[in-house]
């Protein structure tokens, strides 16, 4: 009826299309009921889309091609490049919602680049997905362990050197940004890098895979990692599925199975070239120390603005990225090229929303407020010429009272020992007199470390897992406690705590898990939303969880039997944080020689190839926490007086 009220000029205009329309139908042969129903191929995106999305094979260097997406806006034009190099399947990058606007098909953290001109750009790796080439899993740089002259380097360079010279919407200048694998190729891209690469935004970057990145921590060995090599190894890294594990806690599946080994074995995947580099090579050997990237970055010449960024709570890849500004802050002169940023996030959080991580809310959208803020200008001038953005050397979020700081160094912090003491005391006074707490490790028991059950795929457990409050397990009698009185007033920590530990065992190996907590007062509430989020009295909020496997204790590379009953001296870092702990709050350590499934049991007895050892070998052993005197232990606290 509206149709027939129009004017004669909009009447005549359909009659056209609807005439097309027919006249189109017309020269088809008529469908019948068995006409078949497959087309050859459908383009979503329509005439009216406000982005133009390309898909090309760019060449490398040995012939190798690796597949390429180019997205930008309609009308870009002197547009800077924004590189993502990424073994998550690129295609997948850029189409996150069906849609015909930019914004809804790029990741969330794209939209302000997007909207602003710049030209997005994401590439598989080699080997993976729809990239040719064979893939290697974090394939080291050429030299002592690749002589093929091929690395992500290489890659990243023939990669760069194409898109300055075959986008003609471009401006030739060209950023990369990425985080967690994407933060290693990212950093990779830096090492002899292309002149046309600008500047480099590397987020929780993979680093060093033995020290404190993914694959083990100090020697203790994340037995999630299998079901990672495994997905990379099938398909071109599309995965096959994963480990058919069932439904069930998988505490109670990993216990069942036996040592690290004995579990691949069960599940079918010894065979798996990424599974036998981690059951092979348990120790630091020359085997992940040649492939360290901060060792790579440190031995040649500073040449790309570089922002590192890492989550305080990073569940994944918490030491990388200091270890990277260790190692290029030297070369930073002027101190105006290298800038780390820690804030309130889990693992690849900056890329997300900001808002909360489990218990914890925080003032805004921290991370859009990060990348908004900070990230977006530092792109704007190094890539298209805007005014200096005066990035800060440091910028950290002071958890505790939950506001930015920015700073001209890391760490901030002045050393200050926290001593353990008699009856469960912790106190910033070293006790006189030497004595040591007991508590039993059980392997046959192991200490949790979420509560069961525990489903590590599941990601309401796994991304919130550092923040979890720590009364599920400070009453086990295998987890030893300290804690100070309440605070008069706010210790203010801006650095990485240090773990100054005296133990002995029973045994001849051990695992030592160290925790550093702030808890709340128990008889005033914290305030919280109404109905979100629930008070916290008595919270123990874990500032920093790390593990050492003893048998490192003399050298990383060459490990050695415990001797029952001699006390040992290990040391070992924390993450690094900027938090205050709030007077009221108390100071909180704990101590257990377990954090099961997350890492593999270590069975107290040492054997040559952890990985490989047998039921008889996990064994109970009593361990000894021993303070004051010569051997007081304690954690270092980096305070900012």
């Amino acid at each position: 009826m509206k149709l027939l009220r129009s004017s004669p000029a909009l009447l005549m205009a359909a009659g056209l299309l609807l005439g097309g329309l027919t006249a189109s139908a017309q020269d088809a042969a008529p469908v019948t009921p068995m006409t078949p129903d497959v087309i050859e191929s459908y383009d979503p995106v329509l005439p009216s889309a406000d982005f133009i999305r390309r898909e090309v094979m760019v060449p490398m260097r040995d012939g190798t091609k690796l597949y390429t997406v180019i997205v930008m806006k309609k009308g870009t034009k002197n547009g800077p490049i924004l590189l993502s190099r990424t073994p998550y399947d690129a295609y997948g990058d850029v189409h996150r919602i069906p849609s015909q606007r930019i914004v809804d098909i790029l990741p969330a953290m794209d939209i302000e680049f997007a909207e602003d001109g710049y030209i997005r750009v994401y590439q598989d790796i080699r080997g993976l997905h729809r990239s040719e080439g064979e893939f290697v899993l974090n394939r080291p740089l050429s030299g002592p362990l690749n002589d093929t002259g091929i690395d992500e380097a290489t890659d990243a360079y023939d990669t760069i050197d194409w898109l300055s010279k075959n986008i003609p919407e471009s401006n030739g200048k060209v950023g990369i940004i990425g985080s967690s694998y994407l933060g290693f190729t990212a950093l990779m891209a830096t090492i002899d890098p292309h002149p046309a690469l600008k500047a480099a935004v590397a987020e929780s970057p993979m680093v060093d895979g033995w020290i404190g990145d993914d694959w083990f921590h100090n020697g203790a060995f994340r037995v999630s990692s299998l079901e990672f090599a495994l997905w990379m190894a099938v398909n071109k890294g599309a995965g096959g599925g994963g480990l058919a594990l069932g439904a069930g806690d998988q505490y109670t599946r990993y216990l069942e199975a036996g040592s690290v080994a004995d579990f691949a074995k069960s599940v079918g995947i010894t065979h798996v070239p990424g599974v036998r580099k981690f059951l092979e090579n348990p120790a630091y050997t020359e085997f992940w120390s040649l492939q360290a990237v901060d060792k790579w970055l440190a031995a040649r010449p500073l040449k790309v603005p570089t922002m590192i960024e890492l989550g305080q709570w990073d569940q994944e890849d918490s030491y990388g990225g200091p270890a990277v500004y260790r190692a290029l802050e030297p070369k930073d002169k002027n101190n105006d090229m290298v800038s780390l940023v820690i804030g309130p996030w889990r693992h690849s959080g900056a890329n997300h929303y900001g808002y909360e991580l489990g218990d914890l809310t925080f003032t805004g959208d921290t991370a859009r407020e990060w990348r908004v803020k900070y990230v977006k200008p530092y792109f704007d001038h190094w890539l298209k010429g805007a005014p200096k953005p005066n990035t800060p050397p440091v910028l950290t979020y002071a958890t505790g009272i939950n506001e930015w700081q920015e700073s001209p160094r890391w760490p901030m912090g002045s050393s200050k020992p926290l001593y353990l003491a008699a009856d469960g005391a912790a106190s910033f006074d070293k006790p006189a007199e030497t004595g040591h707490d007991d508590y039993v490790s059980d392997p046959a028991h192991p200490v949790p470390f979420i509560p069961r059950p525990i489903d590590m795929s599941d990601a309401d457990q796994w991304k919130p897992w550092l923040v979890h409050d720590q009364r599920f397990v400070s009453d086990r009698p295998d987890v030893a406690v300290w804690e100070t009185e309440p605070l008069e007033e706010a210790v203010h920590i801006m650095g990485a705590p240090e773990v100054e530990l005296f133990a002995s065992t029973t045994g001849t190996d051990s695992d030592w898990v160290v925790k550093l907590i702030d808890v709340y007062p128990n008889d005033v509430p914290e305030p919280a939303i109404q109905g979100s989020k629930p008070p916290m009295p008595g919270f123990e909020l874990p500032i920093g969880i790390e593990i050492f496997r003893g048998r490192y204790v003399d050298s990383l590379a060459e490990p050695v039997a415990l001797k029952p009953g001699e006390v040992e001296h290990y040391k070992w870092s924390l993450p690094n944080v900027d938090h205050v702990f709030l007077p009221g709050h108390k100071i909180m350590v704990q101590v257990q020689s377990s954090l099961f499934p997350l890492y593999d049991r270590n069975p107290q007895t040492f054997v040559d190839n952890i990985m490989y050892a047998k039921p008889e070998d996990y064994q109970k052993a009593t361990q000894s926490i021993w303070h004051g005197g010569q051997s007081a232990s304690a954690v270092v606290l980096p305070v900012v007086e």
